[in-house]
C-alpha cells in the first residue's frame, strides 16, 4: 500500500505538470490560429477568446491522453534509472503487478476523456459554429451604423443610412456605392429592408434611383426603381440537419448509418479506447537501461503516440470514405493495439526475448 500511494502521488505531480505545459502550448497555438481567422473575417474579433476556449476544450481529450501517457512513462523511467524497479522486482513482484496502481490512478482521467470526447466535443464544436454563423449572418449589416459611411466585408460596397429601426432589419435614406470590374454604380433609396431569398440574404431598396458608369461605355446611365435587391451574404437560417457531423450529439450519430457519421462516432469512441491502450503501452515501453541515454525511451514513446494518433485520424478518413466499416476499424486499430500492448507487457514481465526463443528452438 505504501508503494501504491507513493507511485500515485508521483504520477499525480507529473501528470499535473505535464498537463499545465501542454495546455499552455495548445492555448498559444489556438490563440494564433483564432487571431488568423479573425483577421480573415471568419470570426468576430470580440469572440476570439470564446472561440479559443471552446477549441481548447474540444482538444482536451487528446491533451489528457498525452499527459497521462507522458507522466506514466516519465515516472516509471525515473524508477528504472534510480533502481527502484530493481527493489520492486527483488521483492517478488513483477511488471504486471504495477498495472493495478496505474489503473487506480488512471481511471478518473480515462472517465473524463470519455465524457469529453462523447459529450463535450460536439457541444464545443456546436458553440464555435454558432459564433461563426452569427458573425457571418451579421457581416455587412452590423457594419452599417446610422450617420456613418461603412465598407462591406469584401470591400466592394460602401453603405450609408440616415437611421434604422430598433431591430436593425429596416432603414431609411440609404446610400450604396458599388465598385465592380465592369464599372461603378451609386444607388440611393428612401428605405431598405433585409430579406432571405433562396438561401441568400438580400437588401431590398425601395423608391430610389441608380447611376451606373461603365468602364468600356462612355456616359452615365440613370434609372429609377420601385424596388432593387442586392445580395449581402448567406442566409441567417441554420438548419440542424445540414450541420457538420462534428456538432451532432453522440446519440444522434448512433442512429445514423452514413459513412461520415460513423467516422465521427469512431473518432469519439476511439479517443476513449486509446486512453486505456496508452496506459498499457506506457507500462510496457517505460523500461530503461540506466547506462543508456535517459531520453531514448521517452522519444520512442512519443513516436508511438504520434503513430497511434495518426492511425486514428487515417482510420476516420477511411470510415468516412466507405473503405472500412466502423466495427472493423475499432477492432483492428484499438483491439490490435490492446493485444500488442498485452503481449509486450507479458514479454517484459516474463523476460521473454527473441534470443531466448531462438536458443530454445536450437537446443530442441
Amino acid at each position: 500500500m505504501l508503494f501504491d500511494s507513493s507511485i500515485r502521488k508521483e504520477l499525480a505531480r507529473s501528470f499535473g505538470a505535464t498537463l499545465v505545459v501542454l495546455v499552455t502550448v495548445v492555448m498559444t497555438m489556438m490563440l494564433i490560429r483564432t487571431l488568423g481567422q479573425a483577421s480573415r473575417g471568419s470570426v468576430s474579433p470580440s469572440d476570439v477568446m470564446l472561440v479559443m476556449g471552446f477549441t481548447v476544450l474540444g482538444q482536451l481529450p487528446t491533451i489528457l491522453s498525452l499527459s497521462l501517457f507522458v507522466s506514466i512513462v516519465g515516472t516509471l523511467s525515473r524508477m528504472y534509472r534510480d533502481s527502484e524497479m530493481v527493489i520492486w522486482f527483488a521483492s517478488g513482484r513483477g511488471l504486471l503487478s504495477l498495472l493495478a496502481p496505474l489503473l487506480r490512478f488512471s481511471w478518473p482521467v480515462m472517465l473524463v476523456i470519455a465524457l469529453l470526447s462523447l459529450l463535450v466535443w460536439p457541444w464545443a464544436n456546436q458553440q464555435i459554429d454558432q459564433l461563426k454563423q452569427q458573425y457571418e449572418q451579421r457581416s455587412d449589416i452590423d457594419r452599417i451604423a446610422p450617420g456613418e459611411f461603412q465598407e462591406s466585408a469584401n470591400g466592394t460596397r460602401v453603405f450609408f443610412i440616415d437611421k434604422n429601426s430598433a431591430a436593425g432589419e429596416t432603414a431609411s435614406d440609404v446610400f450604396v456605392a458599388v465598385t465592380e470590374p465592369k464599372g461603378e454604380s451609386v444607388i440611393s433609396a428612401r428605405s431598405a429592408r433585409v430579406e432571405v431569398r433562396d438561401g441568400e440574404r438580400f437588401v431590398v431598396l425601395s423608391n430610389g434611383q441608380r447611376m451606373e458608369s461603365g468602364g468600356d461605355k462612355p456616359g452615365t446611365k440613370i434609372s429609377a426603381f420601385d424596388e432593387y435587391g442586392t445580395r449581402i451574404g448567406t442566409a441567417p437560417i441554420a438548419i440542424a440537419d445540414e450541420g457538420s457531423v462534428k456538432t451532432r450529439s453522440t446519440p444522434d450519430l448512433l442512429g445514423q448509418a452514413s459513412p461520415m457519421a460513423q467516422a465521427e462516432l469512431g473518432w469519439r469512441i476511439g479517443l476513449a479506447f486509446a486512453a486505456l491502450n496508452f496506459v498499457l503501452l506506457a507500462l510496457a515501453l517505460a523500461s530503461v537501461n540506466p547506462r543508456a541515454s535517459s531520453s531514448n525511451n521517452m522519444v520512442f514513446a512519443l513516436l508511438t503516440f504520434i503513430v497511434y494518433y495518426n492511425l486514428l485520424t487515417l482510420g476516420q478518413s477511411w470510415v468516412g470514405s466507405g473503405k472500412m466499416g466502423l466495427v472493423p476499424f475499432l477492432a483492428l486499430l484499438h483491439g490490435g493495439t490492446l493485444v500488442f500492448a498485452l503481449l509486450l507487457l507479458s514479454a517484459r514481465h516474463h523476460h521473454w526475448s527473441p534470443r531466448q526463443w531462438w536458443q530454445g528452438r536450437s537446443a530442441a
